[in-house]
């Protein structure tokens, strides 16, 4: 059986999808449990989650999603809000430090890359050396901001549904987490069904050109 029919990327992009997710999973759960501890929450980095290794935040169902779909997700960080001085405004901070990191590393891989081709460094390379960085960094901006572009959408567990929750007057809260297991479930029912193509996937195709357009228009100063 050809399994590759199944997968989100080609065969021979794999290895640079499996380091381009270690490096974005990882980035953003650490800015999670960062921004968790310097607002006096250490529940994330008791748990050994205040760390880049990849190995402590992977969720394997949701790395499976990104071979899969092209989107997924990595483990949540545990954060106990009793230790907020100020909960909404930290619950709000730590929630946006997930998706802002990935657009950030999207942004750094771009021009780093586009850099190189700047200052001529990638015309001293090999052919071969050149396709390695090309795909590599390609791959790497375009699923950082694909999971940045994803994680605000407003659906639980997403951050963007977190950030909605801590904006929100303290009532609508108490409903929105009153029904948060149905809005899990609801979320779940769209991604993994055919209905993605008419939800999550028109938000896609209209915000990840759209991020990536503006980046490009940004640092593609570069390599003039």
């Amino acid at each position: 059986m050809d399994f590759s029919r199944f997968l989100a990327f080609p065969l021979e992009q794999i290895p640079y999808v499996v380091v381009a997710l270690a490096v974005a999973f990882s980035v953003h759960e650490f800015s999670h449990a960062y921004v968790a501890w310097k607002f006096g929450d250490p529940t994330a980095k008791n748990q050994g989650r205040l760390t880049l290794s990849p190995l402590a935040h992977l969720d394997i169902l949701g790395t499976l999603f990104i071979f899969i779909a092209g989107f997924g997700w990595a483990k949540p960080v545990p954060v106990n809000r009793f230790f907020f001085k100020n909960p909404r405004l930290a619950g709000f901070l730590v929630s946006a430090a997930g998706p802002v990191s990935n657009l950030f590393v999207a942004a750094l891989g771009m021009a780093v890359y586009y850099g190189l081709a700047g200052t001529g460094v990638l015309d001293n390379l090999s052919a071969q050396m050149n396709e390695v960085l090309y795909q590599f960094f390609n791959i790497l901006i375009y699923l950082n901001v694909v999971l940045f572009v994803f994680n605000l959408l407003p659906f639980p567990p997403l951050d963007g549904y977190r950030m909605i929750e801590d904006l929100a007057p303290k009532d609508i809260r108490a409903r929105m987490t009153q029904y948060e297991a149905y809005g899990i479930f609801l979320f779940l029912f769209l991604v993994i069904t055919p209905l993605d193509q008419y939800t999550i996937q028109p938000i896609f195709r209209t915000f990840i050109p759209m991020v990536l357009d503006t980046m490009d228009v940004i640092f593609s100063p570069f390599i003039r």
